[in-house]
């Protein structure tokens, strides 16, 4: 797979239209177009970007033997450029309403580290509680279910950036394990305005 390929299905997985992706890297639509056409390639500065913005490595942009990784957009913002008002409860709230102002549902989302049985008796013996309270303060972001169309997206949200991950299985029910941490639906009332 070329990295016109590559660009146009992450892309599309992203649910970014050429004008959107030309517009987080600073490019002319006409640029995303020539290099998804293969007409072109990225400069080495525009590569860096789509890196970063995907979460991705430039040699696995590069390399026309490997697949490109989906569903994971990393950028950059500036929180205080994000006002609390309304419906919002943080600045977090307000990043991800304008990230995703055409979602159909924006749920809060509580994080828990999963455990691994040891670090579960370490907690027991020492105190209860103690390696959440750990994690917590060491993990201060903020954590959202984004539904958009068919797609569910795990979007993390912290002072410097907001990254969205497509989830390969859907988020049912109250609660989910998704790598190695649990999630569980905050209390407080979806984002999304319902008509």
């Amino acid at each position: 797979m070329n990295i016109g390929q590559k660009l146009k299905d992450a892309r599309k997985n992203a649910g970014l239209s050429q004008e959107q992706l030309a517009e987080k890297l600073c490019v002319s639509r006409q640029a995303i177009t020539k290099w998804e056409s293969g007409k072109g390639i990225p400069d080495v500065e525009n590569l860096q970007n789509i890196s970063k913005l995907f979460g991705v490595s430039i040699d696995s942009l590069l390399d026309d033997s490997e697949a490109f990784p989906s569903g994971i957009i990393k950028e950059s913002i500036n929180l205080e450029d994000y006002p609390k008002e309304g419906k919002f409860k943080s600045k977090y709230d307000a990043v991800v309403k304008a990230k995703y102002p055409d979602a159909h549902s924006i749920m809060p989302l509580i994080r828990k580290k999963k455990l691994s049985t040891v670090e579960k008796a370490l907690d027991f013996l020492i105190q209860p509680g103690i390696y959440h309270v750990a994690d917590s303060i060491n993990d201060m972001s903020a954590y959202y279910l984004v539904e958009k169309g068919s797609k569910q997206y795990l979007v993390n949200v912290t002072k410097d950036f907001i990254e969205s991950r497509e989830l390969a299985r859907h988020f049912t029910g109250r609660g989910q394990t998704i790598g190695n941490n649990y999630f569980t639906k905050a209390l407080y009332a979806d984002l999304v305005e319902k008509k």
